[in-house]
C-alpha cells in the first residue's frame, strides 16, 4: 500500500481543539461545563459588517479575485496599519490569507528551507511549533518563565540571534500569556535585532487592538524604522472584530516577501472570496465601537480573573495586559491529590483533566504552549459564567492535599 508523505508524521492536531472537543462532548452528555479553553472572542462584529456582506452577495460577480487581495481590502488594511503607527506601506508590501495561521504557514514556506532555524520565545502559540515541524525547520526555543513575566530579555535575544537563525518569530500581545511589551522593552529588543541583519523578523501581533492599562501597542519598526527591510507584520480580523470564522489574515513587509506569499496563494487558495472581502473592508474601515467596547470589557474580565488568581496560595500569575488570556503557574499543585476524587496530580495535564472532570471547567495545559508548569485560561466566556468558573477553580485548589 502506498505511504503518506513523511511531513504528515510531523503534523499534529491542535491540543487546544482536543480540549475544546472533550468539553463539548461532556456538555452534550448533560454536564454543566464552563469552557476557558478555546481562544475565540465570543462576540459578533457590528451590523455594518453584515450589511456589507449582504450587499456583496446581492452583487456577486462570481469571478476569481486577486491572489494578493482586493485593492479595497489592501487599502483598508494599510489605513488600519497607519493608525498603529506603521506607515509607508503600499499594496506591493501586503498580502492576504485565510486567517493569520495561513499567513504564518505561507511565511514558513517562503522564508525557511529545510533545516533552517526558526527561533521564538516560550511560552508560544501551539501552531508555531507545529508549522515549523511540518516544514522541517530546526527550532530554537527561548524560555521565558513566569519569574521574568514570560517576557524575552535582550540578553536572551542577543544569544539567539548570534546563532544566525533564518527567522525570529515574535508575538505581542502574547497568546497564551496575555503579556504585552512596553515601548522601552521593544526598544531594547530592537537594539539587539539591528545587530543581526541576516535574520527575518515576523511579528505576529493579531491582538494589537486588545491592549490594557494604557500600555499601547509597539513594534520593532517604531523603534528602528530601518528594520522595515526585514520585519513582517502579521494581523487578522479574528480577535479584534469577533470574526474568527470569516478567516481573513494580513501581512505587510518587504515587497519580495509579499510577492512570495502571493505566489503561494496563486497555487492553493487563489483568493479571498468577494463576500468575505466586503466584510473585511467594512470591519477595518467602519465604526470601531464594537472592538473598542470589547477591549474595555476584556480588561474588566482580566481584573476579575486576576483577583481570584492572586487569592490562591502558591499560584504565581504574572499580570497580563492584553489579549484575553491568563497563564498561571500551577506547579504548586503537582504531587498533590484531589480529595473528593482521590486522583493524583503529577503535572499540568493531570491538573486540567481532573479539573474538567471534577468541576466542569475546561482549561488548556501549559505544556501545549511549551510551559508545563502552567495552564491557559481564556476568559472570553459569557460574562455570567466567568465568576462561577473562577470560583470552581479556587474551590478545586482548596480540595488538594
Amino acid at each position: 500500500m502506498p505511504q503518506l508523505a513523511s511531513r504528515i508524521g510531523r503534523a499534529k492536531p491542535s491540543a487546544i481543539m482536543q480540549i475544546a472537543e472533550k468539553a463539548k462532548r461532556l456538555k452534550a452528555e448533560g454536564r454543566d461545563i464552563i469552557s476557558f479553553s478555546i481562544g475565540v472572542p465570543n462576540f459578533l462584529p457590528g451590523e455594518h459588517v453584515y450589511e456589507a456582506a449582504r450587499n456583496a452577495l446581492a452583487h456577486d460577480s462570481g469571478q476569481y479575485g486577486s491572489n494578493r487581495g482586493a485593492d479595497a481590502m489592501l487599502d483598508a488594511f494599510i489605513e488600519h496599519m497607519g493608525k498603529l503607527g506603521l506607515t509607508g506601506y503600499g499594496r506591493v508590501n501586503c498580502a492576504t490569507g485565510v486567517g493569520a495561521k495561513h499567513i504564518l504557514y505561507n511565511l514558513a514556506e517562503a522564508l525557511l528551507d529545510e533545516g533552517d532555524t526558526i527561533a521564538f520565545p516560550t511560552p508560544y502559540w501551539t501552531s508555531y511549533l507545529d508549522i515549523a515541524e511540518i516544514v522541517n525547520a530546526k527550532i530554537e526555543l527561548l524560555p521565558c518563565p513566569p519569574e521574568q513575566d514570560y517576557k524575552l530579555t535582550p540578553a536572551q535575544l542577543d544569544a539567539a540571534l548570534a546563532k544566525k537563525p533564518r527567522v525570529f518569530l515574535f508575538n505581542n500581545p502574547s497568546n497564551p500569556t496575555g503579556m504585552v511589551y512596553t515601548r522601552a522593552e521593544i526598544d531594547a529588543l530592537a537594539e539587539v535585532i539591528v545587530k543581526y541583519p541576516d535574520t527575518w523578523i515576523i511579528t505576529d501581533d493579531i491582538y494589537n487592538k486588545m491592549v490594557f492599562d494604557g500600555v499601547g501597542y509597539h513594534n520593532f519598526v517604531h523603534s528602528k524604522p530601518e528594520l522595515k527591510e526585514r520585519v513582517i507584520f502579521v494581523d487578522s480580523l479574528s480577535k479584534t472584530y469577533g470574526m474568527p470564522g470569516w478567516r481573513v489574515g494580513f501581512m505587510a513587509g518587504p515587497e519580495s516577501v509579499a510577492k512570495a506569499v502571493v505566489v503561494l496563494n496563486s497555487n492553493h487558495i487563489t483568493n479571498i472570496p468577494e463576500i468575505t472581502t466586503a466584510a473585511a473592508v467594512a470591519a477595518l474601515s467602519g465604526p470601531q465601537d464594537v472592538p473598542e467596547g470589547k477591549c474595555a470589557e476584556f480588561q474588566s474580565k482580566r481584573d476579575q480573573v486576576m483577583q481570584v488568581m492572586d487569592s490562591i496560595p502558591g499560584v504565581v500569575c504574572p499580570r497580563p495586559q492584553g489579549a484575553f488570556y491568563v497563564f498561571p503557574d500551577i506547579s504548586c499543585s503537582f504531587g498533590k491529590t484531589h480529595g473528593p476524587t482521590g486522583k493524583a496530580i503529577a503535572n499540568d495535564v493531570d491538573f486540567c483533566s481532573v479539573l474538567l472532570e471534577a468541576k466542569g471547567v475546561a482549561c488548556v495545559p501549559g505544556s501545549a504552549f511549551g510551559e508545563p508548569r502552567a495552564m491557559r485560561i481564556s476568559y472570553t466566556c459569557p460574562t455570567p459564567q466567568l465568576a462561577p468558573g473562577m470560583a470552581r477553580i479556587k474551590e478545586f485548589f482548596g480540595e488538594l492535599a
